[in-house]
Protein backbone atom coordinates (compact mmCIF):
# COMPACT_ATOMS: atom_id res chain seq x y z
CA UNK A 1 0.00 0.00 0.00
CA UNK A 2 2.87 3.02 0.75
CA UNK A 3 5.06 2.19 -1.98
CA UNK A 4 6.30 5.94 -2.70
CA UNK A 5 6.14 7.30 -6.10
CA UNK A 6 5.66 10.61 -8.30
CA UNK A 7 4.15 11.80 -11.11
CA UNK A 8 5.84 14.21 -13.21
CA UNK A 9 6.40 15.97 -16.12
CA UNK A 10 9.27 15.53 -19.03
CA UNK A 11 12.01 18.46 -18.61
CA UNK A 12 15.30 19.22 -20.31
CA UNK A 13 17.13 17.85 -18.18
CA UNK A 14 15.13 14.87 -16.84
CA UNK A 15 11.58 15.20 -15.02
CA UNK A 16 10.10 17.95 -12.46
CA UNK A 17 7.28 16.35 -10.54
CA UNK A 18 5.07 15.22 -7.28
CA UNK A 19 5.45 12.54 -4.53
CA UNK A 20 2.18 10.03 -4.58
CA UNK A 21 2.10 8.39 -1.14
CA UNK A 22 0.00 5.24 -1.76
CA UNK A 23 -1.65 2.86 -4.42
CA UNK A 24 1.39 3.44 -6.65
CA UNK A 25 2.40 0.45 -8.46
CA UNK A 26 1.66 0.11 -12.33
CA UNK A 27 -1.50 -2.41 -11.78
CA UNK A 28 -3.00 0.25 -10.14
CA UNK A 29 -1.71 3.53 -11.17
CA UNK A 30 -1.30 2.73 -15.12
CA UNK A 31 -5.17 2.04 -15.78
CA UNK A 32 -6.55 4.90 -13.93
CA UNK A 33 -3.63 7.48 -15.86
CA UNK A 34 -4.62 5.73 -18.98
CA UNK A 35 -8.39 5.83 -18.72
CA UNK A 36 -7.95 9.57 -17.42
CA UNK A 37 -6.52 10.77 -20.51
CA UNK A 38 -8.81 8.66 -23.20
CA UNK A 39 -12.08 10.01 -21.71
CA UNK A 40 -12.11 12.26 -18.66
CA UNK A 41 -9.39 15.05 -19.91
CA UNK A 42 -10.04 14.21 -23.93
CA UNK A 43 -6.85 13.00 -24.88
CA UNK A 44 -5.35 16.48 -23.51
CA UNK A 45 -2.23 15.77 -21.58
CA UNK A 46 -1.43 19.60 -20.70
CA UNK A 47 -5.09 19.37 -19.10
CA UNK A 48 -4.04 15.82 -17.35
CA UNK A 49 -0.77 17.42 -16.64
CA UNK A 50 -2.30 20.45 -14.76
CA UNK A 51 -4.30 18.23 -12.80
CA UNK A 52 -1.86 15.71 -11.83
CA UNK A 53 1.38 17.98 -11.53
CA UNK A 54 0.90 21.79 -11.37
CA UNK A 55 -2.20 22.26 -9.40
CA UNK A 56 -1.36 19.90 -6.38
CA UNK A 57 -0.39 21.90 -2.93
CA UNK A 58 1.52 19.87 -1.22
CA UNK A 59 1.46 16.33 -2.34
CA UNK A 60 -0.91 13.48 -3.67
CA UNK A 61 -1.90 11.25 -0.46
CA UNK A 62 -4.06 9.08 -3.34
CA UNK A 63 -5.37 8.80 -6.94
CA UNK A 64 -8.71 7.69 -7.03
CA UNK A 65 -11.34 6.55 -9.17
CA UNK A 66 -12.29 9.87 -10.20
CA UNK A 67 -9.73 10.23 -13.17
CA UNK A 68 -12.72 7.46 -14.16
CA UNK A 69 -15.25 10.48 -14.38
CA UNK A 70 -16.24 10.05 -18.06
CA UNK A 71 -15.26 6.33 -18.96
CA UNK A 72 -17.29 4.24 -20.51
CA UNK A 73 -19.97 2.48 -18.48
CA UNK A 74 -18.44 -1.27 -16.71
CA UNK A 75 -14.52 0.32 -16.93
CA UNK A 76 -14.88 1.40 -12.93
CA UNK A 77 -16.26 -2.07 -12.61
CA UNK A 78 -13.53 -4.28 -14.24
CA UNK A 79 -10.82 -2.02 -12.94
CA UNK A 80 -11.76 -1.44 -9.64
CA UNK A 81 -14.35 -4.15 -8.59
CA UNK A 82 -17.08 -1.32 -8.77
CA UNK A 83 -14.93 0.44 -5.93
CA UNK A 84 -14.87 4.42 -5.23
CA UNK A 85 -13.15 6.66 -3.87
CA UNK A 86 -11.70 9.96 -4.57
CA UNK A 87 -8.26 11.75 -4.89
CA UNK A 88 -6.77 12.87 -1.96
CA UNK A 89 -3.99 15.49 -1.81
CA UNK A 90 -2.07 15.42 1.22
CA UNK A 91 -2.84 18.08 3.70
CA UNK A 92 -1.41 19.82 6.84
CA UNK A 93 1.94 18.80 6.82
CA UNK A 94 3.98 20.76 8.74
CA UNK A 95 7.98 21.30 9.39
CA UNK A 96 9.65 19.52 12.86
CA UNK A 97 9.45 23.55 14.12
CA UNK A 98 5.24 23.51 13.36
CA UNK A 99 5.55 25.73 10.07
CA UNK A 100 3.98 24.70 7.15
CA UNK A 101 5.78 22.06 4.84
CA UNK A 102 6.25 23.49 1.25
CA UNK A 103 5.94 21.81 -1.54
CA UNK A 104 9.25 19.74 -2.67
CA UNK A 105 9.29 19.16 -6.54
CA UNK A 106 10.55 15.55 -7.15
CA UNK A 107 13.43 15.68 -9.77
CA UNK A 108 16.09 13.00 -11.09
CA UNK A 109 18.35 14.36 -8.40
CA UNK A 110 15.68 13.88 -5.24
CA UNK A 111 13.86 10.68 -6.37
CA UNK A 112 15.55 7.97 -5.22
CA UNK A 113 12.90 7.26 -2.47
CA UNK A 114 10.31 6.40 -4.15
CA UNK A 115 9.48 2.98 -5.70
CA UNK A 116 7.63 3.89 -9.38
CA UNK A 117 8.25 7.07 -11.36
CA UNK A 118 5.38 8.19 -14.21
CA UNK A 119 6.97 10.85 -16.21
CA UNK A 120 3.32 12.12 -18.70
CA UNK A 121 5.49 12.45 -22.22
CA UNK A 122 3.38 13.71 -25.41
CA UNK A 123 3.59 9.42 -26.57
CA UNK A 124 3.00 8.05 -23.31
CA UNK A 125 3.55 7.30 -19.71
CA UNK A 126 7.31 6.27 -19.49
CA UNK A 127 7.10 3.77 -16.09
CA UNK A 128 10.58 4.26 -13.81
CA UNK A 129 11.49 1.36 -11.72
CA UNK A 130 13.47 4.04 -9.45
CA UNK A 131 15.04 0.94 -7.39
CA UNK A 132 16.41 -0.38 -10.85
CA UNK A 133 16.62 2.44 -13.39
CA UNK A 134 17.00 5.51 -14.19
CA UNK A 135 14.40 5.71 -17.30
CA UNK A 136 11.60 2.90 -18.30
CA UNK A 137 9.48 1.95 -21.20
CA UNK A 138 6.86 3.95 -22.26
CA UNK A 139 3.35 3.29 -22.33
CA UNK A 140 1.54 4.50 -25.33
CA UNK A 141 -1.86 6.87 -24.38
CA UNK A 142 -3.65 4.45 -26.60
CA UNK A 143 -3.00 1.38 -24.42
CA UNK A 144 -6.29 -0.09 -23.86
CA UNK A 145 -6.71 0.79 -19.98
CA UNK A 146 -8.05 -2.60 -19.18
CA UNK A 147 -4.36 -4.14 -19.99
CA UNK A 148 -2.70 -6.07 -17.05
CA UNK A 149 0.62 -4.83 -15.76
CA UNK A 150 3.17 -6.38 -13.83
CA UNK A 151 4.56 -4.77 -10.33
CA UNK A 152 7.28 -7.08 -10.91
CA UNK A 153 10.46 -3.94 -10.51
CA UNK A 154 12.57 -5.94 -11.95
CA UNK A 155 10.87 -6.17 -15.47
CA UNK A 156 10.57 -2.59 -15.67
CA UNK A 157 13.62 -1.51 -17.55
CA UNK A 158 14.59 0.54 -20.34
CA UNK A 159 14.67 -0.50 -23.80
CA UNK A 160 12.36 -3.59 -23.08
CA UNK A 161 9.18 -4.14 -23.73
CA UNK A 162 6.78 -2.91 -21.31
CA UNK A 163 5.39 -5.82 -18.62
CA UNK A 164 2.00 -6.12 -20.03
CA UNK A 165 -0.79 -8.18 -21.48
CA UNK A 166 -4.13 -7.65 -22.90
CA UNK A 167 -7.19 -10.05 -21.38
CA UNK A 168 -8.69 -11.95 -24.36
CA UNK A 169 -12.17 -11.26 -25.47
CA UNK A 170 -12.63 -7.62 -23.96
CA UNK A 171 -15.46 -5.79 -25.39
CA UNK A 172 -14.89 -2.91 -27.14
CA UNK A 173 -14.50 0.43 -24.81
CA UNK A 174 -16.89 3.43 -25.82
CA UNK A 175 -16.87 6.40 -24.35
CA UNK A 176 -20.15 7.58 -21.92
CA UNK A 177 -22.34 9.82 -23.95
CA UNK A 178 -21.83 13.06 -23.50
CA UNK A 179 -24.69 15.06 -21.66
CA UNK A 180 -26.84 16.53 -23.73
CA UNK A 181 -26.27 19.72 -25.82
CA UNK A 182 -28.28 22.58 -24.15
CA UNK A 183 -31.05 23.89 -26.55
CA UNK A 184 -30.51 26.93 -28.61
CA UNK A 185 -31.50 30.09 -26.95
CA UNK A 186 -33.53 32.20 -28.57
CA UNK A 187 -33.40 35.39 -28.28
CA UNK A 188 -36.35 37.63 -26.65
CA UNK A 189 -36.56 41.47 -27.56
CA UNK A 190 -39.13 43.41 -25.39
CA UNK A 191 -42.28 44.26 -26.76
CA UNK A 192 -42.07 47.65 -28.82
CA UNK A 193 -43.61 50.19 -28.00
Amino acid sequence: MGSPAFIARPTSDGYAGVHLQFDSSPPNMLPLLLAAYQFRFRRDLEALSRYLVDDVVFAWEEIGTDLLDGSPPGLLQRLTGGEQWPSREMTGVVNLDGTPAEREVITRDNSGGHHWGYILHPAGIEVISRQNAPRGPVISWDTEPRTQFSEAMALWMPDTPPPMSLPRDLPKLTPAPAPPAAPPRTATRPPRR
